[in-house]
């Protein structure tokens, strides 16, 4: 036996219920899903759009330098510190994300989540030491022990 056609405002009716169900699936409710990050594995198409941070950083008097993570960039992302000095990252960020030294891993923050920070100590042998997020290797910088 054929079902029956549905009138003009069934049909209406029974589309938007579609609609807000596929809407409904689409939405990021923090529910579970893929465990994967909702951030993107690419850089941001305009990166130029993000206010401007300075080049570099100097070397503090109290030996503290402060690095933040925010909208896929280190900020500062040329750093200059003195040998020894404590360096304390902060992912001002939406996903997880790590400060690496690219060559020998002579520094490394490990994952550090969204909202967190993560120290660690600056080399003691003065030189460049370029760095990238290990998640996202796009982000780079370096670190410049003087």
């Amino acid at each position: 036996m054929p079902l029956p056609l549905r009138t003009g405002r069934a049909r209406f009716a029974a589309a938007g219920a579609l609609s807000l169900t596929v809407l409904a699936g689409c939405s990021d409710s923090g529910g579970g899903g893929g465990g994967s990050s909702s951030a993107p594995a690419t850089p941001p198409s305009s990166p130029s759009s993000s206010p401007a941070s300075p080049a570099s950083s100097r070397p503090p008097a109290g030996g503290q330098v402060k690095v933040s993570i925010k909208d896929f960039t280190f900020r500062p992302a040329d750093v200059t510190v003195a040998p020894g000095a404590t360096i304390t990252v902060t992912n001002d960020d939406t996903t997880t994300h790590t400060m690496t030294a690219t060559k020998g891993r002579v520094f490394d923050t490990g994952d550090i989540a969204a909202g967190k920070s993560a120290t660690f100590t600056a080399p003691s042998k003065a030189g460049g030491y370029p760095y990238d997020c290990t998640i996202h290797p796009f982000m780079t910088g370096t670190l410049t022990v003087k």
